[in-house]
């Protein structure tokens, strides 16, 4: 029986993961939380798992920003949901260049391989098979359209928020112009992790920010104020491996779910930021229109809205949508 006392992370240690280019990685490690207490049916299998698959700056543990829609203190406290989050595959919690030591030889993923890394995971830890719905915000929302895209009766719903169906324009130009920056640094190739490339991810960090709010956020801010996130930002995310996020990068940039939309069966809520810098609606939400059969989006004004402070302004909007699959 799983708790919810239990707020930490948890490891599992997967026998082997099969990638879909076939190369195949042995003890491979995952990183797990969960909320909620989990409901079976008369088989013994769990029926109100979400799972959660988290931001590009993220990992299992940042499912505690959801507290006010998640949790026994939440708005949805009373429906009774177990929630489960999973550092994704390529994080160095979880299994990932810099952990396994591989480096540039760690085998090339895909977004559809961290899916099948947490299909796994699910299947061998909790015999879950079929989740009863997937909660993915930024590149966690890349997860779960291909999850809704290639495993389409696995699941009854997708929540996607800031997120999109695929990589292309303004996005592949920035994860292009990323790689770029990191190809033509010889000391990415050393095997010695030097100087030199924890300067190229400070640098890197910084760039990732400027997408960091939407465009009248920034305009609030004073130089100082800009100044001080910035720092704290980049400060936060001055541990990043250059590995893994080449990796990751890799895998975003080949992403595209546009040709398989019209196999998501699962019930669908996107939200999306008014005027987000990196996802816009105009691009990436008001195409899935006919292409879901059921939608429904949700468009805020993100002009003061910080991703990791305030989620209030969704309460209502996820105890909504939720409603209907309570247990």
């Amino acid at each position: 029986m799983f708790d919810d006392s239990k707020l930490g992370y948890r490891k599992h240690v997967l026998d082997e993961f099969e990638f879909e280019n076939g190369q195949t990685l042995r003890d491979v490690e995952v990183e797990y939380t969960t909320r909620g207490t989990p409901k079976y049916d008369e088989k013994g299998s769990i029926i109100n798992a979400i799972i959660y698959c988290h931001r590009f700056n993220g990992n299992c543990l940042t499912i505690g920003d959801l507290h006010q829609l998640i949790g026994p203190k939440s708005i949805t406290s009373d429906f009774n949901f177990f929630y489960i989050s999973i550092t994704s595959l390529g994080y160095p919690q979880s299994c990932s260049p810099s952990t396994t030591d591989l480096k540039f030889e760690f085998p090339k993923y895909t977004i559809k391989d961290c899916v099948n890394f947490k299909r796994k995971f699910l299947a061998e830890v909790f015999n879950i098979n079929n989740p009863l719905g997937i909660l993915g915000v930024g590149v966690g929302g890349y997860e779960a359209f291909t999850w809704g895209c290639e495993y389409p009766d696995e699941i009854e719903f997708l929540i996607i928020g800031s997120s999109s169906f695929k990589t292309n324009g303004y996005r592949y130009i920035t994860s292009k112009a990323l790689n770029n920056i990191i190809d033509t640094t010889d000391a990415y190739l050393d095997n010695i992790y030097s100087d030199n490339l924890s300067k190229l991810m400070f640098s890197i960090n910084s760039l990732i920010y400027t997408q960091y709010f939407s465009k009248r956020a920034f305009e609030n801010y004073t130089r100082e104020e800009l100044d001080m996130l910035m720092d704290t930002f980049v400060e936060e995310s001055s541990s990043y491996d250059i590995y893994d996020f080449k990796f990751r990068n890799d895998a975003q940039l080949n992403y595209d779910m546009e040709d398989k939309l019209s196999n998501i069966k699962a019930k669908t809520l996107i939200v999306s930021a008014s005027e987000d810098i990196y996802y816009s609606p105009e691009i990436d939400v008001y195409p899935l229109k006919g292409k879901i059969e059921n939608l429904e989006i949700y468009i805020f004004d993100a002009q003061n809205f910080v991703y990791k402070d305030d989620f209030s302004l969704f309460t209502n909007l996820f105890r909504k949508f939720l409603e209907e699959f309570k247990k």
